[in-house]
């Protein structure tokens, strides 16, 4: 038995074997998370005292992050006590996953491969997130896939109606589902809320979001819920940069009064910014000092994004992301997003 101990005092037991994520889980700690695969990296944590050992390959770290003994608690056990530079997130200590029933409350195509899917719930269900958290649907077949909600949860009150934004993978079994035999009334399970990716306190910061694809659906759930934040809690800017490859691909205007707006396309041509997100972003040399970035897209972008970010001086602390996996891979995974 192993004692891991946190930046903020706080303190959970581990057993050999047992990642430290679910150790700290079992605790009643939630510790960064998204995939739980070892993939996205949204895990890491840094070892600052003490022994661990692999459970799972650690894709989502390099070589350079290893060396300075950063870890994916998903995918290591405690076999010393530990110190390590994080700290739990005291928020989502009451959002407990459940798997709930519901019906397909419409379906609309915002883009030829992308589709907007309702989900309505049970009027008793009494469903609570915190926007930027994601789902896993379930289908008849007992197939999984993961998608982010779009639309926020209001001062958490419950929700009866969950906007997913889909986006076709070719010869996928699940997009399959969703683009051709998909229809209204239709009725599925899901699980959720899952995930790590939420709008933390913000009030004074300036904000910037980072989406490509579909990745922006979160995002939208966090600009509505800044939308419904009263003025002490407002940020002092927003920035959002969204990346796709033709102007089809933005498939829709994100809103939010004083909203910063910069839409970014890889293909030549476009007479606006062009490229990664992150790098239209710092050919605008902010400064980073006073910023909290969030991304979600691509797990190349997200990775990439936060190297460049903290590169260019972003505090430590300051990215929070969510990546989903290339849509070659999509359907192959139980992780994989949007």
């Amino acid at each position: 038995m192993s004692t891991i101990h946190l930046l903020n005092r706080k303190s959970f037991t581990a057993t050999a074997g047992t990642s430290i994520l679910d150790a700290a889980r079992a605790a009643g700690i939630v510790l960064e998370h998204s995939c739980r695969t070892g993939r996205c990296g949204t895990c890491r944590t840094q070892v600052l005292e003490g022994n661990t050992t692999t459970l799972l390959a650690e894709a989502g770290l390099n070589a350079q992050d290893r060396g300075a003994g950063w870890v994916l608690s998903c995918a290591r056990s405690a076999t010393s006590d530990l110190r390590l530079g994080s700290e739990d997130l005291g928020a989502l200590a009451g959002i407990v996953p459940r798997t709930l029933p519901c019906r397909i409350h419409s379906l609309e195509r915002l883009a030829p491969g992308v589709l907007k899917v309702l989900l309505r719930l049970p009027p008793n269900a009494q469903f609570r997130y915190l926007s930027g958290q994601h789902i896993n649907v379930i289908a008849r077949d007992g197939t999984r896939r993961s998608y982010s909600v779009a639309n926020a949860c209001h001062a958490g009150a419950p929700v009866g109606m969950l906007e997913l934004h889909i986006r076709r993978v070719d010869g996928g079994a699940m997009s399959r589902y969703w683009f051709d035999e998909a229809r209204p009334a239709d009725l599925l399970r899901f699980e959720g809320p899952l995930g790590t990716f939420y709008l933390r306190e913000c009030a004074g910061q300036d904000l910037i979001f980072l989406a490509t694809g579909t990745g922006i659906a979160p995002i939208l759930a966090m600009l509505a819920e800044l939308g419904q934040r009263p003025g002490g809690r407002q940020p002092r800017t927003v920035t959002l940069l969204w990346g796709g490859r033709t102007p089809q691909d933005l498939y829709l205007k994100p809103e939010l009064p004083g909203l910063n707006y910069v839409p970014v396309l890889s293909r030549t041509g476009w007479p606006g910014a062009t490229g990664h997100v992150q790098d239209a972003l710092l050919q605008s040399t902010p400064a980073l000092a006073d910023c909290m970035v969030y991304a979600c897209g691509s797990l190349a972008m997200t990775d990439g994004a936060r190297a460049a970010m903290h590169k260019a001086g972003l505090p430590s602390g300051r990215f929070h992301a969510d990546a989903f996996v290339s849509s070659a891979a999509a359907e192959t995974l139980v992780t994989a997003r949007h």
